[in-house]
């Protein structure tokens, strides 16, 4: 495994917590207390990503009598393209909600 050094900033909060790390003996130092935290939200999410592809693989093998209706596809999707339709007329993204 490779080592990139990068200069980076954190706020007072982030920082007190890598110390806090250290000096609770997780981590020798801050940069391997960042380095292990990051390795841990990313096996956090690895493993969120993977439970939720494994629902719809789950939830596609369902018979089609077994999936609940949702609409028109015209109605699922009227919201979205209202907002989309906001966002070219103004030529700038809608930081609104679509209503």
């Amino acid at each position: 495994m490779g080592v990139h050094k990068q200069s980076v900033s954190f706020t007072d909060a982030a920082f007190a917590f890598a110390r806090e790390l250290v000096e609770s003996g997780e981590y020798p130092n801050v940069s391997a207390a960042v380095s292990g935290e990051m390795a841990r939200a990313k096996a956090s999410r690895d493993k969120a990503r993977a439970l939720f592809e494994a629902e719809v693989q789950r939830r596609l093998t369902l018979p089609s009598d077994r999936w609940e209706p949702v609409g028109a596809l015209d109605e699922f999707t009227a919201d979205a393209r209202k907002h989309l339709a906001r966002i070219a007329a103004k030529g700038r993204p809608d930081t609104d909600p679509p209503k």
